[in-house]
C-alpha cells in the first residue's frame, strides 16, 4: 500500500507540473473578470499572423536575425499565450547568419493550416522567400525552402482558392527593391513551394497609402480580401481591400485607425474567428523601446467590409480599445503568459531566450545537477568594436513598461585568458552591463555604457569594485520610457545602484533586448565560464 501511495503521489506531482502555466510577475493581460486589456502580450512579438486551427489558436511573428527564430505562440481563448517552439533552430544561409545581421533575416511571415500540415512562409529581404512546413505547431519544422530567390520580397502570404488554384501575395522592400508601397500577387505550384510567374500589380499605394506592406489575403462570401497596413508603423492604419476577382481592380477602404484612442499605428496582424462565430483582429502597436507589442481587437463584418475595433460614430472605420470583454470560445481557460523568468533547471535553454547570431555548441550548457546556466566566453570577431558585433549574447525581450531583472552568477574564468567579462546586459542602438570582469589580481565589478555602439562607438567602462564573494548579484531596475538602473548585490538583499541611469534604445527593427553575455578578447586552448543560477523577473516595490 505504501508503494502504491508513492507512486501515486509522485504522479499526482508529475501531472501537476506538467500542467503548470507560466504566469509572469509583470504583465498579465486576462483581468481574471472576463474581461482583458491590451497590450494582451506587451513584449515585440512583430508583425504577428495568427490562425485557429479546431480550438486551438497560433501566433508567430518576425524574429529577423534572432535564433531560434519564428517563435511559435499557442493560445485557446486569444488573451493567454504561452511559447511552444520555434520554426527556425538555425537561419540560412547559415554562415552569413553565423554572425550578427542586426535588422535582417526574418521579417513579416504568414501561417496557414492546409490539409493538415502547417505552412509558415516567411521572407528575407536580402535572399527571397521561404517555406517551412509542420505537422505539429511546436515542432519539427521542415528545413526551409526557397519558393523565390531575390531581393526585396517581403510579407508573403499565401491563399488556396477553391479551384485548386495557389496564390502569394506580397510586397517590396524598397531598401533592396528600389521600390515599395505596392502589392503583388502571383501563382504558386501545387505544392506552395515554388512561384510560377513573374506577378502581377494587384495594388498600388503610392498616392492614398504611401509604404503599404505586410498584405493577408482571405476569401470570405465571394470576395478576396487583403488587409494590410500602410503609413508606417508608428502613425499607419489598417486598410482593407475586395475584389470578386483575385486580380482586381480592388476596392479600398480604412478598416482601423487611431481616432482618439491612445493607441498608435493600429495594424499589421490577423484576421482570426472563433468556434462560436466571432471574429477578432491581432495587431501591433509600435510602442519605441518596448518594441510592437501585441493587441486583440473586436471585428465585426458590415456590408461585407471587416470593421475593427470599436465604431462609435458608425463610419465603418473602429478604433483600438483598452479594455474589453474576452473572446467567446466556448468555456473560460486559465490564466497564462509568454515565459520571462527561468530557474535554469531545464535540459534545454527556456523557449523565451534567442542567441544575436547562429550559435555554436559550445555557447551554453544546461547544468541540470545544479540547476545552473552555464555560459563559456567565447572570444570577440577581431572586427568587433563592442559588444554589439558579438554573437554569443542571449536576450530576451522586455516583457512589461516597467520591472526588475535579476540574475545571480558565479564566474570561474581562465586565469591564462585575462579581460574575460561576463554579466548582464541591456541592447539596443546603445546599450549598458552590468558585469564581472577578470583582471590580473582578481575579479571586479564592472559598469559598461557604449552609446551609439550602432555607429561603431566604443565602450566606457568603470570598475566600481572587487569582488572576494563566490556569487554575486546583477540587477536592472526598467522604468516608464525605457529608463534602466542597474545594481549589484554581493548577498542578495541589499542592492547598491549606480549614480546615473541608462536610457534603454530599440534595436533595429526591434525593441530593446535583456540578457546575459561572457566574453573574452584572446583566444587559447580553452575558456572561463559563468554560471547563473536563476534569471527573474519581478514587479517595482
Amino acid at each position: 500500500m505504501r508503494s502504491f501511495s508513492t507512486f501515486f503521489c509522485l504522479f499526482f506531482c508529475i501531472t501537476l507540473l506538467a500542467q503548470k502555466k507560466n504566469i509572469s510577475k509583470v504583465w498579465v493581460a486576462d483581468n481574471g473578470n472576463g474581461t482583458y486589456h491590451n497590450p494582451i502580450i506587451h513584449a515585440d512579438y512583430s508583425d504577428p499572423d495568427a490562425i485557429r486551427v479546431g480550438d486551438d489558436f497560433y501566433l508567430i511573428s518576425s524574429s529577423f536575425a534572432d535564433i531560434p527564430g519564428l517563435p511559435i505562440l499557442h493560445s485557446k481563448d486569444l488573451v493567454n499565450w504561452a511559447i511552444i517552439g520555434h520554426a527556425l533552430v538555425k537561419q540560412p544561409p547559415f554562415e552569413h547568419f553565423a554572425v550578427p545581421q542586426h535588422g535582417n533575416g526574418v521579417w513579416a511571415p504568414a501561417l496557414r493550416y492546409h490539409k493538415g500540415e502547417f505552412y509558415l512562409y516567411y521572407p528575407d529581404p536580402d535572399f527571397g522567400i521561404y517555406l517551412t512546413k509542420a505537422k505539429n505547431a511546436a515542432g519539427p519544422w521542415s528545413d526551409p525552402v526557397l519558393v523565390e530567390a531575390g531581393k526585396g520580397l517581403i510579407d508573403p502570404c499565401p491563399l488556396w482558392d477553391e479551384d485548386g488554384s495557389v496564390y502569394l501575395v506580397h510586397g517590396w522592400a524598397g531598401s533592396r527593391a528600389g521600390i515599395k508601397s505596392i502589392i503583388t500577387l502571383k501563382k504558386l505550384n501545387t505544392e506552395g513551394t515554388k512561384v510560377l510567374d513573374a506577378g502581377v500589380i494587384v495594388y498600388d499605394g503610392h498616392e492614398t497609402d504611401p509604404t503599404i506592406e505586410g498584405p493577408k489575403i482571405y476569401k470570405r462570401n465571394g470576395y478576396y480580401y487583403i488587409f494590410a497596413p500602410a503609413g508606417g508603423v508608428t502613425e499607419g492604419w489598417q486598410l482593407a481591400l475586395r475584389s470578386k476577382n483575385i486580380y482586381g481592380p480592388y476596392e479600398r477602404k480604412v478598416v482601423m485607425d487611431k481616432g482618439l484612442s491612445i493607441t498608435n499605428g493600429p495594424h499589421q496582424g490577423a484576421w482570426v474567428s472563433t468556434n462560436t462565430g466571432e471574429d477578432w483582429f491581432l495587431h501591433f502597436q509600435d510602442k519605441g523601446v518596448y518594441g510592437r507589442v501585441v493587441h486583440l481587437q473586436p471585428m465585426k463584418w458590415v456590408n461585407n467590409w471587416p470593421v475593427i475595433g470599436v465604431d462609435a460614430d458608425g463610419d465603418g472605420k473602429g478604433e483600438p480599445v483598452i479594455n474589453y470583454r474576452k473572446p467567446n470560445v466556448g468555456k473560460t481557460w486559465p490564466v497564462e503568459t509568454p515565459a520571462d523568468s527561468d530557474e535554469f533547471n531545464e535540459p534545454v535553454l527556456g523557449k523565451q531566450w534567442q542567441w544575436a547570431a547562429n550559435p555554436k555548441g559550445t555557447w551554453h550548457f544546461m547544468n541540470t545537477a545544479n540547476g545552473t546556466l552555464r555560459l563559456y566566453s567565447d572570444k570577440l570577431p577581431d572586427s568587433a568594436k563592442s559588444l554589439w558585433d558579438a554573437s554569443n549574447v542571449v536576450l530576451q525581450k522586455f516583457p512589461a513598461e516597467e520591472f526588475t531583472a535579476t540574475t545571480k552568477l558565479k564566474f570561474s574564468p581562465n586565469a591564462k585568458l585575462g579581460n574575460e567579462k561576463t554579466g548582464l546586459v541591456i541592447m539596443g542602438y546603445s546599450y549598458a552591463n552590468m558585469g564581472v570582469k577578470n583582471l590580473k589580481d582578481g575579479n571586479y565589478l564592472v559598469y559598461t555604457v557604449c552609446k551609439e555602439a550602432v555607429k561603431g562607438r566604443s565602450e566606457i567602462e568603470k570598475i566600481i569594485q572587487k569582488i572576494n564573494t563566490e556569487s554575486v548579484y546583477l540587477r536592472v531596475k526598467v522604468t516608464k520610457g525605457g529608463k534602466c538602473l542597474f545594481g549589484y548585490s554581493t548577498n542578495g538583499n541589499q542592492f547598491t545602484y549606480m549614480d546615473d541611469s541608462f536610457q534603454a534604445e530599440q534595436g533595429r527593427w526591434i525593441g530593446a533586448k535583456l540578457g546575459l553575455f561572457c566574453t573574452r578578447e584572446t583566444q587559447i586552448n580553452d575558456s572561463g565560464y559563468a554560471d547563473f543560477d536563476w534569471f527573474r523577473f519581478e514587479a517595482i516595490q
